[in-house]
């Protein structure tokens, strides 16, 4: 088989800095969270609640410094209670399993998750897509 070098096609070139700077680092995540036993807790503002046992997905944005609130979402104790999910995790029973993170919007990423909404308003204070709660209860284990 021959080749043959065509000298009016051009031939595209790669530029290294522009595909580099494609990859776009995360900004949200999903936390998996099993909570091994019924739990009631103070969640901030929104009051008190009954969360049953089973699996839930939390999912949060960080424009800045991502591994670090992974880290303190992770943690337990000892922590300023700032955000609602820091209610949930810090009560007995309740664990990170996983965590996913992403490059999509947190409400778009929030939306493709199934499962219930047990409390409205959960960590969606700033939501303006009609989430109703960034945390869904998928059920028992």
């Amino acid at each position: 088989m021959e080749s043959s070098i065509h000298p009016d096609r051009t031939v595209p070139t790669l530029n290294w800095h522009a595909m580099k700077s494609r990859r776009t680092p995360p900004i949200t995540y999903q936390l998996i969270i099993d909570v091994s036993q019924p739990l009631t807790c103070v969640v901030g503002r929104l009051g008190e609640f009954a969360f049953p046992a089973g699996r839930y997905v939390y999912t949060g944005s960080a424009r800045r410094a991502l591994e670090a609130r992974v880290a303190r979402h992770c943690s337990k104790g000892g922590k300023t209670l700032r955000w609602h999910i820091d209610y949930l995790l810090e009560a007995p029973g309740a664990s990170v399993v996983e965590v996913v993170r992403s490059v999509r919007a947190e409400c778009v990423l929030n939306k493709g998750v199934g499962g219930s909404v047990l409390i409205a308003g959960f960590g969606a204070s700033d939501c303006r897509a009609g989430c109703g709660s960034h945390l869904k209860y998928l059920g028992r284990c």
